[in-house]
């Protein structure tokens, strides 16, 4: 078998977990399997990478932060192969530019186009275990790109697929994909398997145990994806088309703390103004989700919308910039918000959802600042300080929902 594991940077963070993550690596590659390992920055390294330049400039260029950020991976890959090397193994490091990982132009947010596997295959040829690093790549000027945060997830499931791998495993510190953050709620519950369009939504939703890109790319390829932990041996979670489980009304709560709001006030109502701000929002690669548009005073038109909190400094200037154009009188943000979702397969046929989401939400006291479904998930806008409560209400509300269902069933 072909396998290609992926471990998170707290899952290498120090010497110890390094050969660790090592030792698992060589008893994969003992069992007879060709094994092919992406790996993300150690620890906190991206975070001091962050804050090293921000010392310099507040505001660098998405180029320069690119070239910077690619050095944690490059770091890893090099101290894992030497960790294998070390414990009797035979292990080789590649960079995204020796593998061959084409990418768009995007700095800080590029996605892959292509992935040239040659060099990847006569390394595993040779009997190598091939380490590559996650969350870049280069583009068609030879230049370093990165995938955004999280985006190892994404290397890892698009060489899978390049490969044609048997199956693609994400190590992370938690031991799969969860009803709600552990950390949060205590009694969120492990799931054995759920499909890839629930996952899909939970992980671009804020759930931090897979990036959204990857799943797309999983689903995109049908590439057999499992989360488990690198710290136990516990099974974890398979990711998959169809689960074979019934389907529970929710299948899991998710939160995302990075969110910012942007309100753009007074706009004439007129046609064309929404889809002026929205292109504007395009041009500057600045992903929208809920929007909200509303009306205000005089018979103009507000409207808001939520972007990612590292998106703001961008989408204000352009915005700004262009706010004669626009015909707004006033350019509101506010950075402490926070987006909460539920998702489920089942919703689609179980009347009242909704309803129960709403309810234990205003059970905990917490005011609803704007609305987004779908056919598997419902979002809110909320106060950034009230999204844990908010959780913890809503995962115990479905955990008893889903209890009586089985009873009544």
């Amino acid at each position: 078998m072909l396998i290609v594991q992926k471990y998170g940077g707290s899952s290498v963070a120090d010497a110890e977990r390094v050969f660790n993550v090592a030792k698992r690596i060589m008893r994969t590659r003992m069992e007879g399997h060709d094994v092919v390992v992406v790996l993300s920055a150690q620890g906190k390294t991206t975070d001091g990478l962050i804050a090293k330049a921000k010392e310099l400039n507040h505001k660098p260029s998405r180029r320069e932060m690119d070239m910077l950020l690619s050095t944690g991976e490059q770091q890893s890959v090099a101290l894992m192969a030497m960790a294998i090397s070390a414990i009797g193994g035979r292990a080789v490091s590649l960079n995204a530019s020796q593998v061959g990982i084409e990418t768009t132009n995007t700095y800080s947010n590029a996605r892959i186009r292509t992935i040239n596997t040659e060099r990847i295959e006569n390394e595993l040829d040779e009997g190598s275990i091939v380490l590559v690093t996650g969350f870049q790549g280069i583009n068609q000027n030879g230049d370093t790109t990165t995938l955004g945060r999280g985006g190892s997830d994404t290397s890892a499931v698009a060489l899978a697929a390049a490969l044609n791998a048997d199956i693609c495993e994400i190590y992370t510190d938690v031991e799969g994909v969860y009803t709600a953050d552990p950390r949060v709620v205590p009694d969120a519950r492990k799931l054995d398997e759920i499909s890839y369009d629930e996952m899909l939504e939970l992980a671009s939703l804020g759930a931090k145990v897979l990036h959204s890109r990857s799943v797309e790319v999983a689903k995109k390829y049908n590439v057999k994806l499992v989360v488990r932990s690198s710290m136990s041996e516990a099974e974890g979670t398979e990711v998959k088309e169809e689960t074979t489980m019934e389907r529970m009304l929710v299948s899991g709560v998710a939160a995302d703390k990075k969110v910012s709001r942007i309100s753009v006030m007074g706009i004439k109502d007129e046609p064309g103004k929404a889809f002026e701000i929205f292109s504007l929002m395009s041009k500057e690669k600045v992903s929208v989700d809920i929007i909200l548009q509303s009306e205000g005073a005089d018979g103009r038109q507000n409207i808001s919308f939520t972007i990612a909190e590292d998106d703001l400094d961008i989408a204000l200037k352009a915005l700004e910039k262009n706010k004669a154009r626009l015909t707004a009188q006033e350019i509101r943000h506010d950075e402490n918000t926070a987006k909460l979702s539920i998702v489920g397969a089942g919703m689609a046929t179980n009347p009242g959802v909704a309803a129960l989401f709403f309810e234990a939400v205003y059970d905990a006291g917490v005011n609803i600042q704007m609305i987004s479904t779908s056919e598997i998930k419902i979002t809110v806008l909320i106060d950034r300080n009230d999204v844990d409560a908010a959780m913890v209400a809503v995962h115990d509300k479905f955990k008893m929902a889903s209890v009586n269902m089985r009873k009544d069933g």
